[in-house]
Parts: C-alpha cells; sequence; structure tokens
C-alpha cells in the first residue's frame, strides 16, 4: 500500500548559474527586473539539468524520508522522458501511473543569479490521461497543473469525498488565478491546505472575501483560510517564516533556519514533504512544521529542487543539533 499518491507535473529544469559579477546581467531593483545585453553573448558559470515540477520535488523528496510513494504526471516520449522516469524510479518511487503522450517532455530554463531564480518555462496545452481512481495510497497529494488541470482536479475530489482520503492540496498559481468554485470544493475538503502568503492572498479575493481589505494581520489570512473548510492551513512567507492554523484552532508560527542561501527552487515543495513525512510518522502539526522547515532550508542551500533534499536520518541529526527551535503561539 501506498503512503501518498503524488498528482500534478514533471519536467526538466536547466539550471544556468551567472556569476554575480557577470558585466552583462544587471538588477533594477525598484522595479524587481533583471536586465541583460539585448543581442549579446553572455557568459555562464555552469549548468545542470535535474528532474523539476512540484509533484516531482515533493515525491522525492517523501521517498528520502522512508515513504512508499506513487507520482502520477504526464511526460512526453522523448530522451527527457526517459530520464525522469529513470530518476523516480532509482528513489524507489512507484511509477505505474505516469502518462506518456506523443510530444516533448515539459521543460523550463532557470537563471540563478545573486541568490534568487528566474524561470523560463514552456506552456503548451497539453490534455491530461490520468487514472488514479483506484490507488490504495492513504493521502493524495494535489499541486499545480497546466490548462487542462479541471478535469484531474475533478477526479482528485470525487476520491476523496467518495474514498475518504486524506487530501494535502498545494494549488498552483493558475488554479488561484482562475478562482474557479472546483477550486473552494477541494480546500472545503482538504485536510492540508499549502500556499505562500500571496496565494492565500488571491484565493481570499477570489472567494469574493471581504476580508481582504483587513488582513494586515497574518492571523485574519489564516482564519479567512480556514473559514473556506480547510481543516489545517499553512502559510509560507518567506523570511518572516510559517504560520499555520491547525484543526484544534491553534495559531502557529516558525521562524525561518538561518542559512546561506544557494537557490531557492523547490522550497516550498520541501517544506511541504518534510511536513506531511512527519504526518506520516503520527507527529502533530508543530513537529511538521519543524520537520518542513528543516528539508526546506537543507534544499535551498544548493542548486536544483532535489539536491538538498534529506533523508530521515539526515533531518533527524539535524533536528537533534538545532537547539532551541520551537513553534510559538501566533
Amino acid at each position: 500500500m501506498l503512503d501518498i499518491l503524488c498528482i500534478g507535473d514533471a519536467r526538466i529544469d536547466i539550471f544556468l548559474h551567472v556569476p554575480s559579477d557577470n558585466p552583462h546581467f544587471s538588477l533594477d531593483e525598484k522595479r524587481e527586473n533583471m536586465l541583460l545585453e539585448y543581442g549579446g553573448k553572455i557568459t555562464i558559470e555552469n549548468y545542470s539539468k535535474n528532474i523539476g515540477g512540484n509533484a516531482s520535488n515533493a515525491a522525492i523528496g517523501l521517498a528520502r524520508l522512508g515513504k512508499n510513494v506513487g507520482i502520477c504526471v504526464q511526460i512526453g516520449n522523448d530522451e527527457f522522458a526517459s530520464f525522469i522516469t529513470n530518476a523516480l524510479e532509482a528513489e524507489n518511487i512507484n511509477t505505474n501511473l505516469i502518462k506518456k503522450f506523443v510530444s516533448s517532455t515539459p521543460f523550463s530554463v532557470i537563471l540563478s543569479y545573486k541568490d534568487e531564480r528566474t524561470i523560463l518555462i514552456e506552456s503548451i496545452k497539453r490534455k491530461y490521461e490520468f487514472n488514479f481512481e483506484n490507488t490504495s495510497a492513504k493521502i493524495i497529494y494535489l499541486t499545480s497543473l497546466g490548462d487542462d488541470w479541471k478535469t484531474v482536479y475533478e477526479k482528485a475530489l470525487d476520491l476523496v469525498k467518495n474514498r475518504e482520503k486524506i487530501l494535502a492540496f498545494n494549488p498552483g498559481s493558475l488554479q488561484i488565478e482562475k478562482k474557479d468554485e472546483l477550486v473552494m470544493d477541494l480546500i472545503s475538503e482538504s485536510d492540508y491546505l499549502f500556499v505562500n502568503k500571496e496565494e492565500a492572498e488571491g484565493l481570499l479575493h477570489g472567494n469574493g472575501s471581504n476580508l481582504l481589505e483587513e488582513q494586515k494581520q497574518i492571523k485574519k489570512t489564516l482564519f479567512g483560510l480556514k473559514s473556506l473548510g480547510a481543516k489545517n492551513v499553512i502559510i509560507t512567507d518567506a523570511e518572516n517564516g510559517i504560520y499555520a492554523h491547525s484543526e484544534k484552532n491553534e495559531y502557529l508560527h516558525l521562524d525561518i533556519i538561518k542559512v546561506d542561501v544557494v537557490e531557492k527552487t523547490g522550497a516550498g515543495d520541501a517544506f511541504n514533504a518534510g511536513f506531511i513525512a512527519a504526518i506520516l510518522e503520527g507527529k502533530g502539526i508543530q513537529d511538521a512544521l519543524i520537520w518542513g522547515s528543516i528539508n526546506a532550508s537543507s534544499v535551498i542551500q544548493k542548486t536544483g529542487a532535489q539536491n538538498g533534499l534529506l533523508k530521515k536520518e539526515e533531518l533527524l541529526e539535524k533536528l537533534n543539533t538545532l537547539g532551541k527551535y520551537i513553534v510559538l503561539p501566533l
């Protein structure tokens, strides 16, 4: 029996590492724009190729933490598809529900420059043909998908309602921007809702909530999302840490673990994987927040979404050496 099934996208990430002193790059920090020489030849420090996609990142994170993981994604029929499948199987992830289409595998190019990243992502409409209705997984981890996302989300909603599955929901920006009733239905069925602060505010605004104008405090944001029906709401807010509103009506806050940041891709997926792994271990939400934070802090110290993902023994070792790192009431 699977502990969890991760449903979403898989892709290839090509990382281009640009030296901070590259004369052809500059930052307009006021406008938050990266500028590069038009028509020029620009040198990069190095490059790397990794698996990407929220579902893949979370699946690998959970597998390394000792969980029995399945994945449901759609890939092309090319050399990148074999790269993805082989890498997932090397992590002992069940790939039986991977679907292939007659096209190229999705990919993105990630420019890593001065501790931040800019993502150039391929956008091609694809029809999803997922069949996960008979999964044995205890938890369904549903994350972002492309334009045909509704067909998959409808199947997931039917599954969690009729088969009494635990739903961990991490909607993507496309789903939040659409402000669709289906997304709200999934939130109301969610045992764990994972969003960042901007996504949280987008969901409330999309629901027509007048709370958004009042949300000067994160506590009101948490309350607004909890009122949509999710049992546990977890909000990540970059350097401000992680906030949660639990089904026991606790308001919680956890500071970030301060580390030297190399690159931030996959930090959210790593947090979610660590959090869910703790829940599968029978731990409470406070321990789960800490597990997630430790995993995320490890990922951002390396390039790529998976290179810093921890094994269970590594995470526990870091937990033992952290000292006083506690979740506080909000």
